[in-house]
């Protein structure tokens, strides 16, 4: 048997094998984890409105119009496949029973370092799901000021579907500016409140995309 002359041929398949079984290792640990917490890590990756398929609304019946806007906030906000259910940064919650008040460190953009407690298909802030629940969730429990609220998918799509077509808290009706064609208007003006959507502080890869996303949704709501 001849043999080896190359002097460097033992160490550099040596460190070949390792890099194998690294990436070998990685791959196992990383499909585990995402079996686990239900992570789909594909969901890091910006979608297009050619691909984009926002969850269905659990909440039944109401305004085809006002119903495509709550998706098309979703699409910016909590484009995941458990969007009820999931934290600012991708985790998922199961306990519904009231708003998980869970505050997870920011790791970039204009707020890097605060905490924030968004949640849900909507990333409600505790304190703003504490407001908007009082005033339009539809069934409360407790007695006084111990009432809790629910964050049930229905509810938090309740919540949002009574907040949006109230022109009291907007100053404008949103569904007649929906129904004359005027997405970016809207958007605009919910901006302030989700700053994902095209004109606030945290734009993101869908912004750009969410009139179409829109017109895409509301195909499928009418």
């Amino acid at each position: 048997m001849r043999k080896n002359t190359n002097p460097y041929d033992y160490p550099f398949r040596r460190i070949y094998q390792t890099f194998i079984t690294s990436v070998v290792l990685m791959t196992g640990g990383w499909l585990l984890y995402s079996s686990i917490h239900d992570f789909n890590p594909f969901s890091l990756f910006p979608k297009t409105q050619s691909t984009a398929k926002i969850q269905p609304l659990v909440m039944k019946g109401g305004d085809p119009y006002i119903r495509a806007l709550m998706r098309t906030i979703t699409a910016s906000e909590a484009n995941v496949s458990k969007p009820y259910h999931v934290l600012y940064g991708g985790q998922y919650v199961s306990n519904l029973d009231q708003h998980p008040d869970i505050c997870i460190r920011i790791v970039t953009g204009p707020n890097q370092g605060n905490c924030t407690t968004a949640a849900g298909r909507y990333q409600f802030l505790n304190t703003t799901w504490a407001s908007k629940a009082k005033r339009y969730h539809p069934n409360s429990s407790g007695l006084f000021w111990w009432k809790s609220y629910s964050f049930e998918p229905e509810y938090q799509d309740k919540v949002v579907y009574r907040w949006l077509s109230d022109p009291k808290a907007w100053g404008v009706n949103i569904s007649q500016l929906l129904q004359a064609g005027k997405i970016e208007e809207v958007l605009r003006l919910l901006s302030g409140t989700w700053t994902s959507l095209g004109y606030g502080i945290e734009t993101n890869s869908m912004s750009s995309h969410l009139p179409k996303i829109y017109q895409q949704m509301l195909q499928e709501e009418l």
